[in-house]
């Protein structure tokens, strides 16, 4: 059988021309590389290399052998290489799943300008309301927004994501401005996925039921609900900015307004160890927190 070792002794000596610069280089000693070249030399019955005190030079079968050799090395490195570079660089199919209109309006953008800068990946997005199993479902990423359940999913904060509870000019004109909570009862308070709304009282989260003429679990139906008069809705920052900014929507309850809530990464513990997983979760920190409107807007 062919030992390698001995081979790669060879071609580095010859590449080199001294033993102890191979040595160097296969961090042995040079007495090793000495008797691996010596080894190869008996086990093809040939001398390989003149050797003498200030010099060493190829014999005929040397010259011949490492013509035929030395490229085979090169190809070993060539291989390592592109592994080292596969496991460096993303690529293959990086499924995600994201509620509908936070992905199409804020995450497909980000997943495109990603895949620009690499070629190579592949992406599956899948957008609903409903919250995936993505282990059973064949996800790697899954991006949540708000307070998260327990689970075994590793979460990676990505931005911070701010709530409002906000009214048209036109309901505060009929139904005033409620300045505690306490007073939330008395007014019409539009309902989404969630049948409560979250408060911070003197650095503790709250919870507070509230009920109205309206219920539906879309956000858009919400906001336009909200700016055509109907009632109260809480909603995140990327929804209401532009409107807060125009008049069209007042926001309320500012001092009560909770810190807890966030757009999140999560994934399965071993997924993190992707490239593809690992740099578009680099990616998404650096770039969403930026692009999402709301979040630089003050208390």
């Amino acid at each position: 059988m062919q030992r390698w070792d001995r081979v790669e002794a060879f071609i580095e000596v010859v590449r080199l021309g001294a033993f102890n610069a191979a040595a160097e280089r296969l961090r042995v000693s040079s007495s090793h590389v000495s008797r691996l070249v010596s080894q190869l030399e008996s086990q093809l019955d040939t001398p390989l290399l003149y050797r003498t005190t200030r010099r060493i030079s190829l014999t005929e079968a040397g010259r011949l052998y490492y013509q035929h050799c030395h490229h085979l090395f090169d190809g070993f490195r060539e291989a390592e290489a592109a592994v080292k570079e596969l496991q460096t660089r993303p690529s293959g199919l990086l499924g995600l799943t994201c509620a509908t209109t936070f992905g199409e309006r804020y995450l497909a953008p980000l997943v495109h300008d990603f895949m620009r800068l690499h070629p190579q990946l592949e992406v599956k997005m899948h957008f609903t309301n409903r919250q995936v199993d993505i282990i059973d479902e064949g996800f790697d990423i899954a991006i949540r927004m708000g307070t998260l359940q327990d689970s075994t999913l590793i979460a990676r904060r990505l931005c911070e994501r701010r709530e409002f509870v906000v009214g048209s000019p036109d309901y505060f004109r009929h139904h005033g401005q409620p300045h505690a909570l306490s007073e939330l009862s008395r007014h019409r308070c539009l309902v989404g996925t969630r049948e409560y709304w979250r408060f911070d009282v003197d650095g503790v989260r709250r919870e507070i039921r509230v009920d109205g003429p309206w219920r539906g679990n879309s956000g858009p139906a919400l906001l336009d609900a909200a700016l055509k008069g109907l009632g109260l809705a809480q909603l995140p920052g990327y929804y209401v900015d532009e409107h807060l900014a125009s008049g069209d929507l007042i926001s309320v309850l500012d001092p009560y307004q909770h810190d807890d809530t966030a757009v999140w990464a999560v994934y399965p513990r071993h997924r993190h160890r992707s490239p593809k997983v690992r740099q578009f979760l680099d990616y998404l920190v650096d770039s969403l927190g930026p692009r999402l409107p709301g979040n630089a807007r003050g208390r």
